[in-house]
């Protein structure tokens, strides 16, 4: 495993810097069966392949970071695997940022081997950042903190989701605090040194863009929590720029807006995405003040 040198740019410095230059926006790369029928393709590993590498063509060098759903390349078995690392693979040399969605959650040696997957630096499905689930106790994430931390990547941690079920499990509470009141706190911990100097910690959040008011209900402090966050539901699932600063408050300046449909409808041509996900940033460079 390869260490980080102490004087290189974290992943929290990485992505902000790309998000001041091109936007706080991460279009994601969602291959599933409806769109490649939109676009003309084949439900099979060709049409994958061709769908994920044209919108790598099109979004690198264009947004902040790219967000591609493993489920949607898993669901082809090894083969889609093997597009993905190709996908991952070709945003590196576009010089984007990758934030693969795999939402990876256990324990242990698992939880490490999870790690070593997706963080450490000689692996083919090495990404920037992911996103991980908490749900079996913020530090079953250790060996994923630890080894992102290392080699200057980044986890994004789920905290508040906009799915109805969510809810029940991260608003409930234990000696008066909520469960996404201790992930927020876990992820202070991890953030201070960098929160203490000003930066953008390495060590995100999922907060769903249609939250609503569940962060000032839950007396959530996401701005001192000082790292990215990540508010997927932008577009059709509803969420709007304008939504984004009444749900963030302080911590709007964290916040990296990310839509897949919206911009993917826009397909299949290259020039045509690149557009529409430049619209979408910009929009929210404009509703977030920046």
């Amino acid at each position: 495993m390869t260490a980080t040198p102490t004087d290189a740019p974290t992943y929290g410095d990485r992505l902000r810097a790309a998000m001041d230059e091109l936007g706080p926006f991460c279009p994601g790369i969602d291959p599933h069966a409806a769109l490649l029928e939109q676009w003309g393709l084949p439900d099979t590993v060709a049409g994958l392949e061709t769908f994920a590498l044209t919108c790598v063509e099109a979004f690198g060098g264009a947004v902040a970071a790219v967000k591609p759903q493993s489920a949607f390349f898993e669901r082809f078995g090894s083969a889609g695997v093997a597009v993905l690392e190709r996908t991952l693979a070709g945003l590196r040399e576009a010089g984007t940022l990758s934030l693969l969605d795999v939402k990876r959650g256990d324990i242990g040696t698992t939880m490490a081997g999870y790690a070593q997957a997706y963080l450490s630096e000689g692996s083919p499905l090495r990404a920037d950042a992911i996103t991980v689930s908490p749900y079996l106790g913020y530090e079953s994430l250790r060996p994923a903190l630890d080894l992102a931390a290392s080699t200057g990547r980044g986890v994004f941690v789920l905290t508040l989701t906009s799915n109805p079920e969510g809810p029940s499990v991260q608003h409930a509470t234990l000696d008066g605090a909520s469960v996404a009141a201790s992930v927020v706190a876990g992820v202070a911990r991890d953030n201070a040194g960098a929160a203490a100097s000003g930066r953008l910690g390495s060590v995100g959040m999922v907060v769903g863009a249609t939250v609503g008011s569940a962060v000032a209900d839950l007396g959530l402090d996401l701005a001192g929590a000082a790292g990215p966050l990540l508010a997927p539901g932008l577009g059709a699932q509803g969420g709007t720029p304008a939504a984004l600063r009444r749900t963030f408050g302080a911590a709007l300046p964290q916040v990296l807006g990310t839509s897949s449909r919206e911009v993917l409808v826009a397909g299949p041509r290259p020039g045509a995405l690149r557009a529409a996900a430049r619209r979408a940033a910009d929009d929210l460079v404009a509703a977030l003040g920046g």
